[in-house]
């Protein structure tokens, strides 16, 4: 009974394993400023060992426009990046998009990952 009920047991730790949180440390406010440019930034946690930290590349999504984020000085798993916000919007949704490689068996794959959709408002001084 308990050979044909352990795959089923493990199949949520297998799953749960290689999953990425992220956490937007960005506001969810921001008083409107003259360039229509808004900071936001992102920390990327992961469970996933065979990840290649060094070829990760992050983005931030508006919409259909992706626009490319840097690290944060001094931290390892931080991104920061700016977007763009037209004079009449109001609100703007984003979320944050990971290509990365990660190593397997014949050499490194191509992988990704997204984050949830964030809201951002803009406040009119």
């Amino acid at each position: 009974m308990w050979k044909k009920a352990l795959p089923i047991l493990l199949l949520p730790w297998l799953l749960t394993g290689c999953t990425a949180t992220f956490t937007n440390l960005s506001a969810r406010h921001q008083v409107r400023n003259p360039n229509n440019l808004y900071p936001v930034s992102v920390a990327l946690n992961t469970r996933q060992q065979s990840l290649r930290w060094e070829t990760i590349e992050p983005f931030v999504v508006v919409g259909t426009d992706v626009f490319p984020m840097r690290p944060t000085p001094l931290m390892t798993n931080r991104w920061e990046g700016l977007i763009p916000v037209g004079p009449q919007t109001n609100v703007v949704f984003y979320h944050y998009k990971f290509d990365f490689k990660y190593n397997a068996f014949g050499g490194p794959q191509n992988d990704s990952a997204s984050s949830p959709e964030y809201k951002l408002t803009i406040l009119e001084q």
